[in-house]
């Protein structure tokens, strides 16, 4: 079994200069993020700006050195990728593995490289048939959060810009749904007119009464998101509870959409502390207890289950 990986000892990529065993990537859309990993621990991270949305297929391998070289030794260095690297406008693309199946395994594809240096192979993501669905990045998270759980057998809730609803057991990645909702509310908040209506702060009761608004009305959802509007020109409403009932509105709208995944059902959330919060506070409302599990420590174990199977199949 993979241990659960601790990344609060990581140190930044300059003060690290010794070479890795190997080396854990998570490609995102507008990020990139390395770890070099020595003696089966995390030692080093490194971070970029250059994500698979900025980046021309012949330009990722020079994005890679820019972050890991310091790392490298004079021999092959095993790169473990997971994420958008592996879409169709990525480095290469890497076929979705078809649900049912397990989170990661075989399929990895590996990228031609120019600097003898580098032995990358980019994983694969999921798919589903029907309804169609796929996900690039949240299995590798998935695989790590069953490495350090793994008789886990529920619901893997993924917040984010667009949150996974993914129904797991025996191991496997069963079904899975996504919600465009983290997407949606950036486009509301910052291209419509709600803009001018919300901005900072928070308020935790308008949150909590929106969620239950759209649970028990999402038909209502478009009027519903006008009222903010008119509610602050005529009731001075504030830009943090705006912003709270908007959030609560599209994550009420959604657990209402998924309760067929959430009711009932052992449910973890995987993310980032303020996104999790917000769907376990949303859940609570509704009767159901979520546990928690941290996305870049799921990350790190998830790519690190990658690496053991790998080097065994080698």
């Amino acid at each position: 079994m993979i241990p659960a990986i601790d990344s609060s000892h990581l140190v930044n990529m300059g003060s690290a200069r010794k070479h890795a065993d190997w080396i854990a990537v998570d490609w995102g859309t507008s990020n990139l993020r390395a770890w070099a990993f020595r003696d089966g621990t995390a030692v080093a991270k490194a971070t970029s700006d250059k994500g698979m949305g900025v980046l021309a297929a012949d330009a990722f391998e020079a994005a890679l050195l820019d972050v890991v070289e310091p790392w490298l030794g004079t021999g092959p260095m095993r790169v473990v990728a997971s994420g958008m690297a592996g879409a169709r406008q990525g480095w290469r693309e890497a076929p979705y593995a078809t649900v049912p199946c397990a989170p990661t395994g075989t399929g990895g594809v590996r990228p031609e490289v120019a600097d003898p240096r580098l032995d990358v192979t980019i994983l694969p993501g999921l798919a589903q048939d029907k309804p169609a669905d796929v996900m690039r990045g949240e299995e590798t998270q998935i695989a790590g959060y069953l490495a350090g759980n793994p008789g886990f057998d529920g619901i893997v809730c993924l917040p984010g810009t667009h949150t996974k609803w993914v129904h797991v057991s025996a191991g496997e990645v069963v079904s899975f749904r996504t919600f465009m909702t983290g997407e949606i509310f950036a486009l509301l908040s910052t291209g419509s007119v709600l803009r001018h209506s919300v901005g900072e702060g928070w308020d935790d009761t308008a949150f909590a009464e929106a969620v239950d608004d759209a649970v028990g009305r999402p038909e209502a959802m478009a009027a519903r998101l006008f009222a903010l509007r008119a509610e602050t020109l005529l009731a001075g409403l504030g830009k943090g509870a705006a912003t709270a009932r908007l959030s609560g509105l599209l994550i009420g709208a959604e657990l209402a959409a998924a309760r067929a995944y959430w009711l009932g059902q052992r449910i973890v959330l995987v993310g980032e502390s303020g996104q999790v919060s917000h769907y376990a506070n949303a859940l609570a409302s509704l009767g159901a207890v979520a546990e928690t599990a941290d996305a870049t420590e799921a990350t790190l174990a998830g790519l690190a289950a990658a690496h053991a199977r790998i080097q065994e199949q080698s």
